[in-house]
């Protein structure tokens, strides 16, 4: 398969999982799982997940190890944008070219949907590891979950939501910059590597070239993003454009202006390349994915 059909065949097997693990039910409490559904399975890149195939394909370990865990870190991107969202947050209407899920919903169901994912996330994770408690794998699955909850959380994706909210219409530092794109967006991104990382027990150099490719790959996916914000349109990307410029949020275009944020897009991009060099052929895939995060419409 070239490029695009690996990135279809992959994103096909993991929304055939979500939608086997997130089912509608005739229950009483029907609507959080038509909300989360909503949601979860309004389409997107998939690239978290595409991500971890990709990796683990490199390092020749089992697609049926990682599943699981690729599909917990999609429900906890997904919970992610239902409440980046919220008009509390971000206050947006539409996401993949859809109603946002509070619009379609309400602010008090799109809440819980968020929640839920997030419980639910943790809960498939869990009942993996509990059904490998004899597997000489287990403490790469337990490291994976441990791995995926730390990027979740204060010292990733939340801690990174919490430092973007407070720098908006503040002078702040490159380094703050820095550090806030790579908890808020970086963290999942490197979450995806680390999951194959830690399930096949690699480390050494292997790990090293993986996680510098991870980390500037999580980065050149901000930046890129934030011009799009200013380039981009509602029909290609789904969403309103010229929101972070409006509600006076630090983006790289706004520290650097758009001529030279695409430069540092660039050398982000080269560098990410450039990390995975040891694996020789065997990253053209990568490679490829790094070039188009920096090319991509949406």
């Amino acid at each position: 398969m070239d490029f695009s059909e690996k990135i279809a065949h992959w994103a096909k097997i993991v929304n055939e999982k979500l939608a086997d693990l997130v089912v509608p039910k005739n229950s009483p409490e029907a609507t959080i799982y038509e909300a989360m559904r909503y949601s979860l399975l309004s389409g997107g890149k998939r690239l978290r997940p595409v991500l971890s195939f990709a990796v683990n394909e490199i390092l020749g370990g089992r697609q049926d190890d990682i599943i699981i865990y690729t599909c917990a870190l999609e429900m906890i991107h997904t919970y992610s944008l239902i409440h980046d969202d919220l008009p509390a947050m971000d206050n947006d209407d539409y996401r993949r070219g859809r109603k946002t899920n509070h619009k379609v919903f309400g602010e008090d169901i799109a809440i819980l949907a968020g929640d839920a994912l997030l419980n639910y996330a943790f809960e498939i994770m869990l009942e993996d590891i509990y059904a490998h408690m004899d597997s000489p794998d287990l403490p790469g699955r337990i490291n994976a979950a441990r791995l995926i909850a730390k990027a979740s959380g204060t010292s990733g994706m939340v801690g990174g939501q919490v430092v973007d909210l407070e720098s908006q219409g503040r002078n702040i530092s490159y380094d703050i910059l820095e550090y806030m794109h790579k908890c808020k967006t970086g963290a999942l991104i490197k979450a995806a590597v680390q999951i194959p990382l830690a399930i096949n027990n690699v480390t050494g150099e292997y790990e090293k070239a993986l996680l510098t490719y991870a980390e500037n790959l999580g980065l050149a996916f901000q930046i890129k993003d934030d011009i799009l914000d200013i380039e981009g349109n509602l029909e290609e990307m789904g969403k309103k454009t010229g929101s972070d410029s409006a509600s006076g949020k630090i983006t790289f275009t706004a520290y650097f202006g758009l001529d030279k944020a695409k430069e540092i897009l660039k050398s982000t991009v080269d560098a990410a390349i450039e990390s995975i060099a040891v694996f020789g052929d065997k990253a053209n895939f990568l490679t490829e994915l790094a070039g188009f995060i920096a090319e991509r419409r949406s």
